[in-house]
């Protein structure tokens, strides 16, 4: 395989794989291309009214690329990991050059408890990977998330794969098929996530509370 450099993953993206590397201790990184996608409708994020109890009650602060090194650090902090050295070093390059985000929750001591980051291209965020320190610190960040992305018009949320965590907050799966007809139509669009500031609790809870 190819040496992998930040513009040969952008070009991966843009063709709808993503790397992947089998542990942090391997210097291997193979392509990715799920036959079924998972995806964020970004207009249809669940939160349920105990997150919204949660989120109302506050104690937490977000931010965005406020702490990018420390959100990829929390997300390889963990047994299992796909994020090897190469991969971590591509995705700090690629904060670099504003093509890689995060989204950070502190507590009310100003500790990291929670995070997600991921790559921006054109219309298109695709998720790589996000961890959590404290209950509900990655559904807050997911639920920001998503709703930064519709206000600073992202049309495509990638999660990659689908799992019962993601799913019950609304995520679906898709075949590849259509996953690459909505990639191929989001990364010809303009949005910039760092256009807007962060929604309020109000504005994120208001417009994304499910109704059950």
């Amino acid at each position: 395989m190819a040496e992998i450099t930040p513009a040969l993953l952008m070009r991966g993206y843009a063709m709808g794989v993503f790397p992947m590397s089998e542990h942090r201790d391997d210097p291997e990184i193979f392509w990715v291309d799920p036959k079924r996608r998972g995806v964020f409708p970004i207009s249809d994020f669940h939160i349920s009214r105990s997150l919204a109890r949660r989120m109302r009650k506050g104690g937490f602060r977000v931010s965005l690329n406020e702490a990018f090194d420390q959100v990829l650090d929390g997300c390889a902090d963990r047994e299992d990991t796909w994020i090897n050295e190469k991969i971590y070093s591509l995705y700090m390059n690629l904060h670099e050059t504003a093509q890689a985000h995060s989204l950070e929750v502190w507590n009310e001591e100003d500790k990291l408890i929670g995070g997600v980051y991921g790559v921006t291209l054109g219309a298109a965020f695709f998720g790589e990977s996000m961890f959590s320190r404290a209950t509900d610190a990655s559904k807050i960040a997911l639920a920001f998330l998503t709703a930064h992305l519709h206000n600073t018009g992202f049309t495509l949320f990638d999660t990659q794969f689908i799992t019962p965590h993601l799913a019950s907050l609304g995520a679906i799966e898709i075949p590849r098929a259509q996953y690459l007809d909505q990639l191929s139509e989001a990364i010809t669009k303009a949005a910039d996530i760092q256009s807007a500031p962060l929604p309020s609790v109000q504005d994120v809870v208001q417009r994304r509370t499910q109704i059950s």
